[in-house]
């Protein structure tokens, strides 16, 4: 197969390299976004030969080849040459709707401060903790020390979404931090003490408190990524590394001080004496939505929706009602719904999944629970939902609030002590309501309870299949799943060969069998190898996780590399890649299983390090 000569037919039949906007690859497939999507013939490419499939999906054309994609692509991009893919992102923005980019931008923005307000919030919790307990006195300089170590955190939650919103809209993260220092500056707080008149050229400038607000440095990061674009074009080569810098820092800090975040502190202001009046006049509604939708929120995406106003509320009194109540309420219904499946099944592999997930729903993770039983069996996330609606009620009529800002759970119970010692009762008694009504209502509604294989719990967990066998081992300790199960049609049909696929439970990826690395790509999602024994093996880490571009993931794996079973080949972090939405079940693939007549492979359920997943035979000799 001339894979070069593929590249061209591909190339005249989306429109040409004038119409491709991005061009990348992962191990098995060329991922292409266009100016114009009628200039593309899909089933044409489709019918080529040496193209397995198409495939439509996150808004991008995905032609899928095999391990030969490389040899395609590099033809490909000599055609188009080097293309930065921002006008190929931005489309696929605008495709979502305002709604989708909003709580696109929230999200990458949010998601790299997650763990300083996390962290700064539980100390705040375990200063209750302590105080309330006569631990430590809350006059002493140990007390205030550790307060202002907290408090960090969301004084400069400026500084911090800075370099989220940075990330987001693809501009210079240090200069956007740097114009979020400016708001935070102590001669503005100078300013504003002193009360008098401040102008800037002439013009009038409304000084505020922009100490843990949100809206203004993400408005202001936006502007700034046009400013840079323009920079750019603008600053004379040689003396660019100087002027390009000066004109951003030059034109951005004073819009953001007299126009950008004065706005952004009148909507932060509209949105919080909205969500005021709303508490006022029914306490109950926010939390008693919350408890009862945060499940369709997680699955639709919107989920980070509140985040901005919780946030506010955590930086600016301390406590915040618009979130943690209901999702409180919501995640404990969760893991009752589940834990109920858990006892009422007959299906063993479900009863498995389903104990662990909701033990680990009402710690405060509810993804597996969701994605891997309530939502598959319908009726339970019923239940979930009204017992989370329930919970909710009780919550908002109780006042509950959440002290700091970590996924509300049994583990996160701490985050509910403050000022006000009942707030932790009410936050006992809303899991309580969670779990007794969730528990009963979906045990009155049943569920379908799937049929489990015949003879699975006789049958040996590879069957034989004779012959001179060969095994590959699990590179993965967590939940193996069937290679239909997985969220891919390029995978679960089969399309690149046959095999199954895990749910990790840890980072690490190992050798399954003895070989040679014969494919390993900057993302270090994906490692092809050759095995002594014949067999070419593709495991993907994750689904679309080439678009981390190599973050959270480690490596020092080289292409041409020997392995042997059980050496160490990736690292990746599950809860930094799970937090940004991508789903890690790892597909682990016998490329060239059409070489292997009899292949069979492990039953569904929990798979360690090291056990048998796959058993085929010799190869059989080529004709």
């Amino acid at each position: 197969m001339d894979y070069k000569q593929l590249g061209l037919e591909i190339l005249a039949r989306v429109g040409g390299k004038a119409n491709v906007s991005k061009l990348t690859h992962c191990a098995t497939r060329l991922r292409m976004e266009f100016n114009d999507d009628s200039k593309v013939q899909a089933k044409a490419i489709e019918a080529l030969p040496g193209v397995i499939s198409v495939v439509e999906r996150g808004g991008q054309f995905q032609i899928v080849v095999g391990n030969n994609v490389q040899q395609t692509f590099r033809t490909l991009q000599k055609e188009v040459g080097d293309l930065s893919g921002r006008q190929g992102e931005k489309k696929q923005q605008a495709r979502g709707g305002v709604f989708s980019q909003i709580i696109s931008v929230i999200s990458t923005t949010f998601t790299p401060v997650i763990p300083a307000i996390t962290g700064a919030g539980m100390i705040k919790a375990l200063l209750a903790i302590l105080k309330l307990t006569g631990v430590i006195d809350a006059a002493s300089p140990t007390y205030h020390l550790l307060d202002t170590i907290a408090d960090a955190a969301f004084f400069f939650l400026p500084v911090l979404l800075a370099y989220g919103a940075s990330i987001k809209f693809e501009c210079n993260p240090i200069l956007a931090m740097t114009i979020a220092g400016a708001l935070l500056h102590p001669n503005l707080a100078q300013m504003l003490a002193a009360g008098t008149a401040i102008d800037f050229i002439g013009i009038p400038v409304r000084l505020a408190d922009y100490a843990g607000s949100v809206l203004p440095i993400i408005f202001t990061v936006w502007l700034m990524s046009y400013i840079e674009r323009f920079a750019e074009k603008v600053s004379p080569t040689m003396i660019k590394f100087f002027t390009k810098p000066m004109i951003i820092l030059l034109v951005t800090a004073p819009l953001a001080l007299v126009v950008v975040g004065p706005f952004g502190i009148f909507l932060n202001d509209l949105v919080a004496a909205g969500a005021a009046i709303v508490d006022g006049k029914a306490s109950w509604l926010i939390p008693m939505l919350m408890g009862g939708l945060q499940p369709f929120l997680v699955i639709t995406g919107t989920a980070w929706a509140m985040t901005p106003i919780a946030t506010g509320q955590l930086s600016k009194n301390g406590f915040e009602m618009i979130n943690g109540p209901g999702m409180l309420a919501s995640n404990i219904a969760q893991g009752a719904a589940t834990l109920c499946v858990a006892f009422r099944t007959k299906n063993k592999n479900l009863r498995q999944l389903a104990s662990s997930a909701g033990f680990t729903a009402l710690l405060g993770i509810t993804e597996p629970s969701l994605y891997g039983v309530t939502l598959k069996l319908r009726k339970p996330l019923i239940a979930a939902m009204i017992g989370g609606g329930c919970a909710g009620i009780y919550a908002g009529l109780s006042g509950l609030v959440r002290y700091a800002f970590v996924s509300p759970g049994l583990a996160a119970l701490p985050a509910f002590i403050g000022e006000n010692p009942m707030n932790i009762v009410h936050a006992l008694i809303t899991c309580a309501i969670a779990i007794v009504v969730t528990f009963a209502l979906t045990w009155i509604f049943g569920f379908d309870d799937p049929v489990e294989e015949q003879e699975q719990e006789t049958a040996p967990a590879v069957a034989p299949i004779g012959g001179d066998e060969q095994q590959i081992f699990s590179p993965l300790a967590g939940q193996l799943v069937a290679l239909e199960q997985v969220n891919d049609d390029v995978f679960s049909q089969g399309l690149l060969g046959q095999g199954v696929a895990i749910k990790p439970q840890e980072g690490v990826l190992r050798a399954p069998l003895d070989g040679e690395v014969m494919t390993f790509l900057p993302s270090m999602h994906a490692v092809g190898i050759k095995g002594d024994n014949g067999v070419e093996l593709l495991v993907h880490i994750g689904i679309d996780t080439v678009n981390l571009a190599g973050r959270h993931f480690a490596s020092e794996l080289q292409i041409g590399d020997r392995v042997k079973v059980g050496d160490e080949l990736v690292r990746f972090d599950i809860a930094a890649i799970t937090a940004l939405g991508y789903d890690l079940t790892t597909p682990v693939l016998v490329i060239n299983s059409e070489a292997f007549p009899q292949l069979s492979c492990r039953q569904p359920g929990s798979v360690g390090f090291g056990e048998t997943i796959i058993a085929l035979n010799t190869p059989k000799e080529p004709a």
